[in-house]
C-alpha cells in the first residue's frame, strides 16, 4: 500500500509541477491537493482492486489538463480584470428588467411618430429636455426651448438604436424660420426612382414645416425655407393651433396632411379646429384647401391609418368639463377617439375610445399623443406618458414614449391596454452584425453622444460613463456554436482603470468577456480591441457593465468561430 502510494505521489507531483508551470497561480496547486486527498481515499477503499486505480488515475489526468484549460481560458478571458467589478455598486435603472416601456430612458421623447421602412421602425419624438431655474431645481416644462426631434429605430420593438437629434430651429438648426419643433410626422415615398423622407414638425402652433431627407435618420433639409402650413393656407385661418400633424401616402400615391387643434371660445363640444389637405407630388406642396373635421370635442393629436379599405381618423380629446353637455357624442377627456371614412378626407363617422388617458393605467395624467402603424402583420400602438419623470421623482410635463399591441377586428380597433410590460421582443437579436454601442432593451447613466452638432443624426456615441453603469441588450442568439471573440471600438481621454464586463442574463450573471480601456490620446480618436469570449450558446440577454470614466464607446460585434 505504502509503495504504491509513493509512486502514485511521485506521478501526482509530476504533473502537478507542469500544471504549475502552465496556470501559474495558486488555485491549480489547491485543486491538486484537492484532487490527491480524493485519490488516495479511492485508494484506500479499492487497494485490491489495481485497475479500479488505474482508471480512477487517468479520469484525474483528465480533469487536472481540463482544469489547468479552463484556468488558463479564465485568465486569457479576464486579463486581470475581474477583480476591478469586485463589489461594484450598480446604477440603479429607471424600468424593471421585465418591462420593455419606456422605449428609452436616456432621454425624454413625446409625441411619437413611428415610420416603418423595410425591416424596421423609426420612432421620431419631441425632444423634451429638462428645464432649470436659478436654484438648479426642475421646473415646469414650457416647451418654448425645445428645437430638436429625437430618433430611435428597431427591428425587434425591444433593443433600441439611438440615432441622436435632427436639429431642426435655433442657430444649428435645418429650418432658420423656426424657433420650435414639436410633434413630428414622417412620411416616405419613392420619387425619380429614390426613397426621400419627409418630416412635418410644428413650430409650436403658429405653423407646420418640412424637412427632406435621402435616409430616415437624415441628414435632413428645408428645401422651401418657409412654413408648409400657416395661416395664409386656404381654409386654415381659424385654426387655433396649427400644429401636430399626422400623414398618409394613399395606395393610389397622393398624400394628405392632418392636422390642428384649440379651442375656439364657446365651442368646446365640436371645436372644428381640425383639417385635412392634400400634399402635392412632390409633399413639400399643397393641392387646394384645407377640409374641416368635425370632430366632437376634438383638443389635439391627429392620427391616421388605412386598414382595409377604411380611413381611421383619429385624435385627443379636449379636457373640458362635460357636465350640461348635449351633443350625440361626448367622450371621456383626454383619450384617444377614432372616426371612420371611406375617403381621406371625410366625412367621417364617430367610433369612439381607443386608448384611455395616461392617468387611467400609471396614475399621473395629461395629453395623450399617440400613432399607430402596422408592422410584421401586426398593429402597435405609441403614446406618451410620464411614467420617466415620475421614476426620477420629478414633476414638469417631461414625457416617454410607450408602446403596446393593437387588435382590428371586424374593422375596429379594439380598447388598448396601457402598461409598462410593452411589447414582447419580435426576433432574436443577431450578435454577429456590428451593433452599435448606443443599441440597447435597458440602461442605468450613461448618455448618448452625437460626433457633430448638425441637422443631421450624426454619429451618435455611448457616454458619460461612471462606475456602475451599463446597458443592455435583450435576446441576444449565439447559435450552436458561440463566439470565439467580441471586437470592441471605444475612444478615453485619460487611462483611469477603465474597463467593460459583459455577462449573460443580469449584472451578476456569468462574465463571458472582460474589455480593458486605455488611453487613446482623445474622445475623438477611436481604437477597436478584439478579446476571447467564454464559451456560450444559445440565447440570453447580455449586459455591459463599466468601470471608471472618461470615454466612449462606438461599436461592438461578436466574431464568428472558424
Amino acid at each position: 500500500m505504502n509503495g504504491w502510494r509513493l509512486k502514485l505521489r511521485f506521478l501526482l507531483g509530476i504533473t502537478g509541477i507542469f500544471a504549475l508551470g502552465l496556470a501559474g497561480c495558486k488555485s491549480v496547486k489547491e485543486d491538486i491537493n484537492l484532487d490527491m486527498d480524493i485519490v488516495e481515499e479511492k485508494a484506500d477503499t479499492d487497494i485490491n482492486n489495481i485497475d479500479t486505480i488505474n482508471i480512477d488515475n487517468n479520469e484525474f489526468e483528465n480533469n487536472i489538463k481540463n482544469n489547468i484549460d479552463d484556468k488558463e481560458d479564465d485568465m486569457m478571458m479576464n486579463n486581470g480584470l475581474e477583480s476591478k467589478f469586485n463589489n461594484i455598486e450598480y446604477t440603479k435603472s429607471y424600468k424593471s428588467h421585465l418591462n420593455n416601456n419606456p422605449l428609452i430612458t436616456q432621454d425624454f421623447g413625446a409625441d411619437p411618430w413611428a415610420l416603418v421602412y423595410k425591416d424596421r421602425v423609426y420612432v421620431y419624438m419631441t425632444h423634451d429636455i429638462l428645464m432649470h431655474n436659478q436654484e438648479g431645481e426642475v421646473v415646469d416644462n414650457t416647451y418654448g426651448n425645445i428645437n430638436k426631434l429625437k430618433v430611435i429605430s428597431s427591428s425587434d420593438l425591444v433593443n433600441w438604436t439611438d440615432h441622436g437629434d435632427i436639429h431642426v430651429g435655433g442657430l444649428n438648426g435645418a429650418s432658420k424660420w423656426a424657433n420650435c419643433s414639436w410633434a413630428p410626422a414622417v412620411a416616405w415615398r419613392e420619387i425619380d426612382g429614390e426613397d426621400k423622407f419627409f418630416i412635418y414638425f410644428s413650430n409650436s402652433g403658429s405653423g407646420i414645416g418640412v424637412l427632406t431627407a435621402d435616409s430616415p435618420i437624415g441628414p435632413f433639409r428645408d428645401e422651401i425655407g418657409k412654413p408648409l402650413i400657416d395661416r395664409n393656407t386656404p381654409n386654415v385661418k381659424d385654426v387655433v393651433w396649427i400644429f401636430d400633424p399626422a400623414v398618409l401616402v394613399d395606395d393610389d400615391g397622393k398624400a394628405y396632411l392632418y392636422f390642428g387643434g384649440g379651442l375656439p371660445e364657446g365651442q368646446y363640444e365640436y371645436p372644428n379646429t381640425a383639417r385635412v389637405i392634400e400634399l402635392g407630388p412632390d409633399m413639400m406642396s399643397t393641392v387646394g384647401e384645407a377640409n374641416v373635421i368635425e370632430a366632437p370635442y376634438m383638443f389635439e393629436s391627429s392620427g391616421i391609418n388605412k386598414i382595409g379599405d377604411t380611413y381611421f381618423y383619429s385624435y385627443c380629446s379636449n379636457f373640458i368639463s362635460r357636465a350640461g353637455a348635449t351633443g350625440e357624442h361626448v367622450p371621456k377627456p383626454g383619450e384617444v377617439i377614432t372616426m371612420t371614412s371611406k375617403s381621406p378626407v371625410g366625412p367621417w363617422k364617430y367610433e369612439g375610445s381607443i386608448l384611455k388617458n395616461p392617468g387611467y393605467f400609471f396614475g399621473t395624467g395629461g395629453n395623450n399623443h399617440h400613432c399607430m402603424i402596422e408592422f410584421n402583420g401586426r398593429y402597435f400602438m405609441f403614446y406618451h406618458t410620464s411614467v420617466l419623470q415620475d421614476e426620477m421623482g420629478i414633476k414638469g410635463g417631461y414625457r416617454c414614449t410607450f408602446i403596446n399591441e393593437a387588435y382590428v377586428e371586424d374593422g375596429k380597433i379594439k380598447p388598448i391596454i396601457g402598461d409598462k410590460l410593452g411589447v414582447k421582443q419580435l426576433m432574436a437579436f443577431n450578435p454577429y452584425q456590428e451593433t452599435e454601442a448606443v443599441t440597447m432593451s435597458n440602461n442605468a447613466g450613461i448618455k448618448t453622444y452625437e460626433a457633430e452638432a448638425s441637422n443631421a443624426s450624426s454619429k451618435v456615441y455611448l457616454g458619460d460613463i461612471d462606475n456602475g453603469d451599463w446597458i443592455s441588450v435583450s435576446q441576444v442568439d449565439f447559435g450552436e456554436k458561440g463566439p470565439e471573440s467580441l471586437t470592441l471600438s471605444y475612444a478615453a481621454s485619460q487611462n483611469n482603470g477603465g474597463a467593460v464586463r459583459i455577462s449573460l442574463d443580469s449584472l451578476d450573471g456569468d462574465a463571458i468577456a472582460y474589455v480593458e480601456i486605455t488611453d487613446t490620446k482623445g474622445l475623438d480618436n477611436f481604437v477597436e480591441v478584439t478579446v476571447p469570449v467564454s464559451q456560450v450558446t444559445g440565447i440570453h440577454d447580455i449586459y455591459f457593465t463599466f468601470v471608471g470614466s472618461d470615454y466612449q464607446l462606438d461599436y461592438w460585434k461578436f466574431n464568428d468561430k472558424n
